[in-house]
């Protein structure tokens, strides 16, 4: 009952979904619904599990390794590659969890012990990553001083896990956005289970949008390391990845079904303003202590260089 009652507070009434689904396939007529019809669920003997947990479980695993790849490239000890990913884990499920109080603020509201009650409701991604981020540098600068290097390795997992975990959801139905009546649109029509409220509806696929999109910021991301700038391993590719990535999930948002809550923005978009708005300023801060500590080993203080040109 509680897992239901929080569902309907992420995706609209369950009632009113409900008895408004035929009146709503009456007059939503797609010209072109992607229809999946298969079994979610991977059979193995009397057991089952999810086709989208296996994809999620697989995305951490390449996220860890490509990690693991690019902490070697700056000069990071493998042996601590562990302590920095366990240091992750309580940040990232803090921060996911703050996250889904604040699109939830109304049903934790009502009864604050639901907050530290890990059978009800889930974790936020976004101030999961950040929570993630914030530990795990926290754990790197105890282990070499260095934080800005493990932040800089983990820019292009990042993107990675969020691209495949996301697509991943659509072997799942979950992460559907807004009914629609465009061309882009997917249902799932067969019996499920799936993630979803109404899965029969067309719906905006939001969670392959921002998967195809974060995919895209991937392939940016590498292009752009091979620029001197962005190549230094001070942490700026990171807070550049965190803040396009930020773009998108700000985007990709306002498709989704949460009501809006701030001005013209949902719960999830505020947030997404905030951590845009966080990263870019890091970025910049690092950017001009890395330009300050470069002039310093030239023999040339960095206001006397601006002074002079």
């Amino acid at each position: 009952m509680t897992t239901a009652r929080l569902s309907a507070s992420r995706q609209g009434s369950t009632e009113r979904f409900r008895d408004n689904r035929a009146a709503t396939l009456a007059t939503i007529v797609p010209t072109a619904v992607i229809a999946f019809d298969f079994d979610p669920l991977l059979r193995l003997g009397d057991g089952a599990v999810r086709w989208e947990t296996v994809g999620i479980a697989a995305a951490i695993f390449v996220a860890l390794v490509a990690f693991g790849a690019t902490a070697r490239s700056v000069g990071r000890r493998p042996d601590d590659l562990l302590f920095v990913v366990l240091g992750i884990v309580p940040g990232a499920v803090v921060g996911g969890r703050i996250g889904y109080v604040l699109l939830h603020p109304d049903f934790f509201g009502a009864d604050p012990g639901r907050i530290v009650d890990p059978g009800v409701g889930s974790l936020e991604l976004t101030l999961g990553v950040v929570g993630g981020a914030v530990t795990g540098s926290l754990v790197g600068a105890l282990l070499d001083g260095r934080p800005g290097r493990w932040l800089h390795a983990a820019a292009a997992p990042l993107l990675l896990v969020v691209s495949i975990g996301k697509l991943a959801m659509v072997l799942g139905g979950s992460g559907q956005g807004q009914p629609t009546s465009g061309q882009l649109a997917t249902a799932y029509v067969g019996p499920g289970p799936w993630g979803s409220l109404g899965p029969d509806l067309p719906s905006i696929p939001s969670q392959a949008l921002e998967g195809i999109a974060s995919f895209a910021l991937l392939l940016g991301l590498l292009v752009a390391l091979a620029r001197p700038a962005m190549r230094r391993p001070d942490g700026r590719a990171f807070f550049a990845a965190l803040a396009a990535w930020g773009v998108v999930r700000l985007v990709v948002a306002s498709t989704w079904r949460d009501p809006v809550v701030v001005g013209p923005l949902r719960a999830e978009q505020a947030i997404d303003v905030a951590v845009i708005a966080a990263a870019l300023l890091l970025a910049l801060v690092v950017a001009i202590r890395s330009r300050g500590a470069r002039d310093r080993v030239d023999g040339r203080p960095a206001a006397v260089d601006r002074a002079s040109a």
